[in-house]
């Protein structure tokens, strides 16, 4: 499959990046609850981002899996919306610029859609690829979730604290993406954020507001704090739905007598992180 034939690219009148970083989230496996691409849109502004780049549908997805949808528009015309990977430029106003691709885990040809991801990194000067996910993990829900990460690459995972990927088994595109950055001298992390796996099928603003504020954290760029009051009706509903469970209330408390000993461990703010991070990238640019 020839790479041109599925990534169409348009950077014309872009200008230069400001230190950017590719954000990744793609919906499916590794995005419970919509977790990680809730968070990264909230760093898309619909009326200043610009759509650079776009990964086509048709050879990677099998369509009685991932259906299109059909849509009224203006109540005559009807339009099919096919899986979208778009990748968008959000400029920073003096702060780091974002690229952030919200896509679909495809069902097929993986290498090659790894291949249009890296390609669209390198073209855009990216300095660095973050990818984001969420996963059914036993922790409760009744705590703001922890966010945690892995890289390949040595320096990183010494300067953030990051472990160095250990697990062994199947894996989803993000973990082909990650070899692939490593083979083609990309520094990656992956960043991940844990959801109750008692309430997997909810929704988790807590999860989302922790994911998206930790990386604004790390990059060095402007947050909004998510309205509290969203987070407060969902914590009223996971609370109710364990409440009349007494075995499940019991299991509840043993997830936070265990997340509050892992948070008592050292480990490094987000500002530390960031300042990290920053150097790790500065030392990138003197090397080059």
């Amino acid at each position: 499959m020839n790479l041109d034939t599925v990534l169409s690219m348009e950077t014309d009148g872009l200008g230069p990046l400001h230190s950017p970083v590719l954000l990744v989230a793609l919906s499916g496996w590794f995005d419970v609850g919509d977790t990680a691409t809730s968070a990264l849109e909230r760093f898309v502004d619909p009326d200043t981002a610009v759509t650079v780049a776009e990964i086509d549908a048709d050879p990677f997805y099998d369509f009685t899996q991932e259906r299109p949808y059909v849509e009224i528009v203006e109540g005559e015309v009807r339009v099919l919306r096919w899986p979208e990977n778009r990748f968008r430029v959000c400029r920073g106003d003096g702060t780091r610029d974002l690229v952030v691709l919200l896509g679909v885990e495809p069902h097929l040809a993986w290498p090659t859609y790894a291949d249009a991801v890296v390609t669209v990194a390198e073209r855009l000067g990216c300095e660095a690829v973050v990818t984001v996910g969420a996963q059914a993990e036993a922790v409760p829900h009744t705590r703001t979730p922890m966010v945690t990460g892995s890289t390949t690459n040595a320096e990183l995972a010494n300067r953030l604290g990051l472990s160095r990927p250990s697990y062994q088994g199947i894996t989803g595109v993000a973990g082909v993406l990650q070899t692939a950055l490593e083979a083609r001298d990309v520094p990656a992390v992956s960043l991940r954020v844990g959801i109750p796996h008692y309430l997997a099928n909810a929704e988790h603003p807590q999860a989302v507001e922790a994911l998206h504020l930790h990386l604004a954290h790390v990059l060095g760029v402007p947050a909004e704090p998510a309205p509290a009051d969203e987070i407060a009706r969902w914590r009223s509903l996971h609370d109710e739905a364990v409440e009349h469970d007494v075995q499940l209330a019991m299991y509840v408390k043993m997830l936070e007598q265990e997340h509050d000993r892992r948070a008592e461990a050292a480990i490094p703010s987000a500002d530390d992180l960031g300042e990290q991070f920053e150097q790790f990238l500065r030392d990138q640019r003197d090397d080059e």
